[in-house]
């Protein structure tokens, strides 16, 4: 019977191998990109480095780590912060590309933009999150688990509203996503907002 816990820094080697998993639109994204590490340096690891206490892991009764939650309660807070301290310490692995016409080349140019007030949603719904669940973790109600762990937390917290961002190609995911009562936010082309309010 699988569980969900607090995130652990000996989680973090599976944060990466979770994110690249399931970065395809849900689905197996190992080999798609040049370093494989990128994934979870832009979605994953800078939460636990930044906000362990708003992480969670699912784990296996053989203490395998096989999904997570993951979320700032602070979107422009996180943002300035992977600007300012996260990133740097990644440019020489991802140099800065000069046209940004690639998947890879976007997502490396996706680290370099980090800023406060770029995200449009920051304002109304200040929290956001990344959610990725193995396969054999799906369809046991440990994703809304997660989220609902998630929620009470930012409630408690006093945050009003998160939003998140996926690819709309993961048709599972939003109908997930829905059926928590998140409803669809303005998005630019080929992306896909979700946000929803804490009473």
């Amino acid at each position: 019977m699988s569980r969900i816990r607090p995130y652990r820094p000996s989680d973090r080697a599976a944060m990466y191998e979770i994110c690249t998993r399931t970065a395809d639109a849900g689905a197996d994204a190992t080999g798609i990109l040049s370093d494989d590490s990128l994934w979870g340096d832009l979605f994953a690891v800078p939460y636990v480095e930044r906000h362990p206490d708003l992480a969670w892991v699912v784990e296996t009764d053989d203490e395998r780590v096989i999904g997570y939650l993951v979320a700032t309660d602070d979107t422009e807070a996180f943002a300035a912060w992977f600007r300012d301290e996260w990133w740097p310490a990644l440019q020489e692995r991802y140099p800065r590309p000069a046209e940004a016409t690639t998947r890879e080349e976007r997502m490396i140019e996706h680290g370099y933009s980090q800023a406060p007030g770029r995200n449009p949603h920051a304002a109304e719904y200040p929290a956001h999150l990344h959610i990725d669940l193995l396969p054999e973790t799906q369809g046991q109600g440990l994703g809304r688990a997660l989220i609902e762990t998630l929620f009470a937390e930012l409630t408690r917290r006093g945050v009003p509203a998160l939003h998140l961002g996926m690819d709309p190609n993961n048709t599972g995911a939003a109908a997930f996503y829905e059926r928590l009562g998140m409803v669809p936010l303005p998005a630019e082309p080929g992306g896909q907002q979700y946000g929803v309010r804490f009473s």
